[in-house]
């Protein structure tokens, strides 16, 4: 169950990206990553893309004090210390960030930190509808190679620049 006692699960999550956080409150690289975690949430509200914390703290009282006292947003799972999804994932150290597709297929097991400048252009591409991913296909082999670098390279506002791609549903802020 979430924070306020709610139960989700991944069927109830599909439909739209998800981007995972395995976490603790007593971890520090965990909490380093926080105020990155909310900055990409608030770039990204709105979109199509589910942002889950999962905690793996043996203490509950802990992680919901954490919680709540940080207005932590997205959706805050408590998963304990002994939660089979870390077994189950091959999680052996956190934190984790995990990528999930629409349909709840792992897109990237060992996904990019919200730290790392690269995450926002990565998500954006994971969100591109097929049928714009089928233009850049087309563009792409129609282009001469410099332009398929600088794709390659500059992520999404690069594809909508050469490419004409608008997709009024890509998750890019």
């Amino acid at each position: 169950p979430d924070i306020e006692g709610k139960t989700v699960t991944l069927e109830s999550l599909r439909g739209k990206l998800v981007y995972i956080d395995v976490w603790a409150t007593w971890c520090g690289p965990c909490r380093g990553e926080l105020p990155h975690l909310e900055k990409l949430e608030e770039s990204y509200a709105g979109k199509d893309i589910h942002f889950v914390s999962i905690s793996c703290d043996q203490n509950k009282a802990a992680w919901e004090k954490m919680v709540r006292e940080k207005n932590m947003k997205g959706i805050q799972l408590y998963g304990g210390s002994k939660m089979q999804f870390m077994d189950d994932y091959l999680i052996n150290g956190i934190p984790r960030f995990i990528l999930l597709d629409r349909e709840g297929r792992i897109v990237k097991a060992d996904a990019p930190r919200p730290s790392n400048s690269d995450t926002p252009r990565r998500l954006a591409l994971q969100a591109m509808p097929v049928s714009d991913l089928l233009i850049v296909k087309h563009h792409i082999h129609n282009f001469p190679s410099r332009h398929y670098a600088a794709m390659r390279d500059g992520g999404f506002s690069v594809m909508k620049r050469i490419c004409g791609v608008t997709s009024q549903s890509c998750i890019s802020p």
